[in-house]
């Protein structure tokens, strides 16, 4: 195609390829014709040209007057609209192109006169800020500075610009309904828990009630019913506008409201529905977005303008401000600064984990901006290295000064790390199997991964973030609510077991040694133990694993070594407590169903035995048969006057007979009493007693563990001691074949010599585990990433 204009000054040619376009272009307009355009289209190549003089007067349009003639002794006339249009497009583009380059050149000039400032923009790219921000930020930074001194400055700059929360104290005093809004997955519903925990821990549970829109995903309400449970916190669900309204009318006397939203995607025209909802309710709601630290920061600045504006932009229904989430799974973080300088956007809280609420803290400018730097990350596949940006500076004394720096910064970096596999060689000749060990442990069931995140925090100084001993103490007594309620979940049927003991302690204040009452859960179905022990004053009236009964959602049946008294039995009857307890063959009863007086032993005499199963009982083989009948405990003559003893409640007695399976002879009875409430099966009931006397070595190894922390008188401490000593125990009752290995590692840890056939003892598997867990640290601070072996099947 050949499309001239009337005064056959320039012309527009369409040819399959550049060279016949160019063939074309010579034949139009001669060889003088001067070319300036051409690109690709779908019909070929498209070129523009025009004849010299005409192309040097399109040129000059943008500064000077229209044109009066295209060349001597020939006038021109005007190009058609249509192409003169696409050359002022292609003249356009040109000095945009022109403007760019000489930005670039202007800024490398920097560069080559202050070689520094180029390692700082690779260091804030690297980080995760925009190239805009990165370069406005360095724009005037003074030049000759050193490498430190820059990153101050940086550092220094950014945590200016970013709008934080002034007063953390002043909100929570402020109250109101707050929404917190986000995508799927940023972690709206645990949020929502950790705010929850810092204002009851403010201004009490009363003041507080939390609401879910969340009628979509499935569990999402239990999840947080479940939060309240522990914090003592009403829960409640809202469907749509005018049930929002109903709830929050009702709660007109509470000093602050949270609300759970339901998740979207920024892209889901519902988003504007949701905003509308709630800004339209009959309370002011103030909307806190959620921001995932590990997204990109294009996907950020979309969610912040979909959730800020919806379908109304302005400022009526603005966001209050925003909560960073998911900051520690974060490689490059600084998008998140990024997006709230861009976008001016308060920083109310960092969240950086599952824990709540201690993973939730107020943010902190200065902080915030020296954490992004401590990232660490290692997968630098999408951040632009040297060859990516602007070329290198030119050699030079500034040059060479930066890079000797450097060097040396690398230089002091390897020899740390030499010296930590160089420990990690002495303490386990090789870092792989560390890295196997750490797995199979992770992997084993046993509360591993939990204990480590609490050991962590005793690398923290005391009081650190202003927190006190007792909110420490309260920060990792909920940790550890949280983690009996998921072991509750994953092992128990319709109960969970407690049993309560006492661990010596050794003071040096005082000479007598001092206990401290503890309690551990068990599995109704196994009677596994729980990682997550209990700690408080005894209590012989109110135990104190049934004051968790609410969270976890079930029935906590207590075992007791002995029966309780008459006065305790009524009094957990009128309660509903639940409890079990092993009888003597000598205690006194009355059959509840034929009045006869006797013992147990002559009770168990006269019952009719169930089917006999094979088992193993001190060693020999054996047949188990179960007997069950109801029965009441005859009260003490000296208690009350004849005829005035009120009668006492009916108890289920569960009768367990073991016989020798050679000789039929009768081995061994035992008896297991508890309440008529407790329906569990009779042949799993038999079986408690033994549960109970297989925890209780736990307790001496609490006391041994507390010493050897030095935690006696640290309550947070003695937590933390607690969850550790569970972990053991754990750890040395399992027959597995990767547990043998991990214990004998762990005495190797300690330094103690294993003889073959005999067990480690729990106190060396403690002492192993605490110099384990401070390697694992160690490796994690240095960079030093063991390849990790195949991991063993995890424990049911």
């Amino acid at each position: 195609m050949n499309t001239p204009n009337s005064a056959a000054s320039t012309c527009q040619v369409v040819a399959p390829s550049s060279r016949e376009a160019l063939r074309l272009v010579r034949e139009r307009l001669g060889p003088d014709a001067v070319v300036l355009s051409n690109r690709v289209t779908a019909e070929g190549v498209e070129v523009v040209a025009a004849l010299e003089g005409f192309a040097a007067a399109s040129v000059a349009v943008p500064v000077t007057a229209p044109v009066a003639a295209a060349a001597p002794n020939r006038p021109a006339s005007p190009p058609p609209a249509a192409e003169s249009e696409a050359v002022l497009r292609e003249i356009h583009s040109m000095r945009g192109m022109i403007e760019e380059q000489l930005a670039g050149m202007a800024w490398n000039d920097k560069q080559r006169r202050d070689p520094v400032r180029g390692h700082l923009l690779r260091t804030l790219l690297g980080a995760g800020f925009s190239a805009r921000l990165a370069k406005d930020i360095l724009q005037d930074l003074p030049t000759g500075q050193s490498h430190a001194l820059g990153m101050d400055y940086a550092k220094a700059e950014l945590a200016r610009r970013m709008p934080l929360l002034e007063d953390e104290g002043a909100l929570l005093d402020e109250g109101g309904v707050y929404a917190l809004m986000g995508p799927t997955g940023v972690g709206k519903t645990t949020t929502t828990a950790k705010l929850a925990a810092r204002c009851v821990m403010r201004f009490g549970a009363d003041k507080l009630a939390l609401v879910t829109t969340d009628s979509y995903r499935i569990g999402a309400y239990e999840q947080l019913r479940i939060y309240g449970q522990i914090l003592g916190v009403a829960v409640y669900a809202v469907k749509d506008a005018a049930d929002l309204d109903r709830v929050l009318a009702g709660l007109r006397d509470k000093h602050m409201v949270l609300i759970d939203t339901v998740g979207m995607s920024q892209r889901d025209r519902a988003v504007a529905g949701q905003i509308a909802m709630l800004c339209g309710a009959n309370r002011p709601v103030k909307r806190l977005l959620l921001l995932n630290a590990s997204s990109h920061g294009d996907t950020l600045n979309e969610v912040v303008q979909a959730y800020r504006h919806g379908e109304r932009p302005g400022g009526e229904w603005d966001l209050a401000g925003c909560i960073f989430t998911k900051v520690d799974e974060a490689t490059h973080p600084g998008a998140l600064i990024d997006m709230a300088i861009r976008h001016q956007l308060p920083v109310h809280y960092i969240s950086s984990g599952q824990k709540v609420p201690e993973h939730l803290v107020p943010a902190d400018g200065k902080a915030l901006v020296d954490s992004v730097f401590q990232a660490g990350s290692r997968s630098a596949l999408f951040v632009p290295g040297e060859s990516d940006l602007e070329e290198k500076p030119e050699d030079g004394g500034d040059a060479e000064r930066a890079a000797a720096e450097a060097a040396r910064a690398e230089a002091a970096s390897e020899r740390l790390r030499a010296q930590c596999r160089q420990l990690i060689q002495a303490l386990t000749h090789n870092a792989q199997e560390l890295a196997a060990n750490a797995a199979a442990l992770s992997q084993g069931g046993i509360g591993f991964e939990q204990t480590r995140a609490l050991w962590r925090q005793l690398a923290a100084p005391a009081g650190a973030d202003g927190e006190t001993a007792e909110q420490g103490e309260q920060r990792v007594s909920r940790a550890l609510s949280f983690q009996a309620i998921d072991d509750a979940a994953a092992l128990c049927g319709d109960y969970v077991l407690a049993v309560g003991g006492e661990a010596r302690l050794a003071s040096q204040e005082c000479e007598a040694p001092q206990s401290l009452a503890s309690t551990l859960l068990l599995s109704d179905r196994t009677g596994q133990v729980f990682a997550a022990p209990l700690q408080g004053p005894a209590d012989a009236q109110q135990p104190a694993g049934w004051a968790l009964q609410p969270a976890l959602d079930k029935t906590v049946v207590h075992l007791f070594a002995r029966v309780p008294d008459a006065r305790l039995i009524r009094q957990w009857k009128d309660e509903g407590r639940a409890w079990a307890a092993a009888g003597s063959s000598a205690l006194r009863i009355v059959d509840a169903d034929t009045g006869a007086r006797g013992t147990l032993a002559r009770l168990a005499a006269g019952l009719v035995f169930g089917t006999a199963l094979p088992v193993v009982y001190r060693k020999k083989a054996a047949f188990m048969s179960v007997a069950e009948a109801r029965i009441s405990l005859r009260p003490e003559l000296d208690e009350m006057a004849p005829g005035t003893q009120p009668p006492l409640p009916v108890l289920r007695c569960v009768v367990r007979r073991m016989v020798d399976a050679v000789t039929g002879k009768l081995l061994a009875h035992s008896y297991v009493l508890a309440g008529e409430g407790v329906r569990a099966p009779a042949r799993r009931m038999a079986q408690w007693p033994s549960w109970r006397s297989a925890a209780e070595p736990y307790f001496k190894l609490l006391g041994q563990g507390i010493g050897q922390m030095d935690a006696a008188a640290v309550p947070a401490r003695r937590l933390i001691a607690g969850q550790a000593c569970a972990t053991v125990f754990l750890l040395q009752g399992l027959q597995d074949g990767w547990a043998e290995t991990a214990r004998r590692a762990l005495a190797q840890l300690a330094g103690r010599a294993v003889r073959p056939g005999r067990p480690v003892p729990a106190a060396v598997l403690f002492e192993g585990l605490g110099k384990l867990l401070v390697l694992l640290d160690a490796l994690e601070t240095e960079g030093v990433a063991p390849s990790p072996a195949p991991l063993p099947a995890a424990r049911g």
